[in-house]
């Protein structure tokens, strides 16, 4: 029998516990990794060669956001769930342009998840059925005024914001990275341009807005 096969990754174990036991009693969907942070996620992506990944929106390293936009780059044969607490507009379209296949809110009923892998593994778009299904229909025409601009950002900018964010000086980034501090120094005085920010606590207010961080 052919398993859809799946990686977890979230950075709670009580979630990820409770994703198992959910899908423990499916005969068609096999788990066959389980992550605690993005970058553990793409590792696990390379070893396993899933058919789908399911994913929070935040984590620490590598956002729920960015870990789907990597997918949808590199690993196109990967369809991305976005499990989140958020039920929001933005948050949805976000996902959806990023790449995600589906998007599961985490007050969804348990007979919704398997629904949701079976459905974006034969390759069709799932959003929870509490969200409004013109918000699917319509996202692509989403006006670009309302997008969050951390979309417009490249990964290694988005990664030097994530790790500002965590308080981390200029020469923890270039060591964590493995780039110089005059690199460090000059994609964060891009980021400053890009985004039309003066400062590191707007940098770190955007984050937090955009959803690449939540308090």
């Amino acid at each position: 029998m052919d398993y859809i096969r799946v990686v977890i990754a979230d950075d709670h174990e009580l979630v990820r516990a409770g994703i198992r036991t959910v899908l423990g009693n499916t005969t068609d969907i096999e788990i066959v990794g389980e992550a605690g942070d993005g970058e553990e996620a793409i590792r696990l992506v390379e070893e396993q060669n899933p058919n789908v990944l399911l994913t929070d929106l935040a984590m620490p390293g590598l956002s729920g956001l960015e870990l789907t936009r990597q997918m949808a780059g590199t690993f196109r044969k990967v369809r991305v769930i976005i499990l989140s607490m958020y039920s929001d507009d933005e948050h949805v379209y976000l996902a959806l342009r990023a790449g995600a296949a589906g998007y599961l809110i985490k007050s969804a009923s348990r007979q919704e998840l398997p629904l949701a892998i079976r459905a974006v593994a034969t390759g069709d778009t799932y959003v929870s059925a509490t969200l409004s299904g013109a918000l699917v229909k319509n996202y692509a025409k989403y006006p670009s005024v309302h997008l969050n601009p951390l979309s417009t950002l490249s990964h290694r900018q988005t990664q030097v914001l994530q790790l500002i964010t965590e308080s981390k000086t200029t020469k923890q980034i270039a060591l964590e990275l493995n780039i110089s501090v005059k690199t460090v120094e000059c994609h964060r005085a891009q980021l400053m341009d890009r985004l039309e920010i003066h400062d590191v606590p707007g940098l770190v207010r955007f984050a937090i807005k955009s959803g690449l961080v939540h308090l």
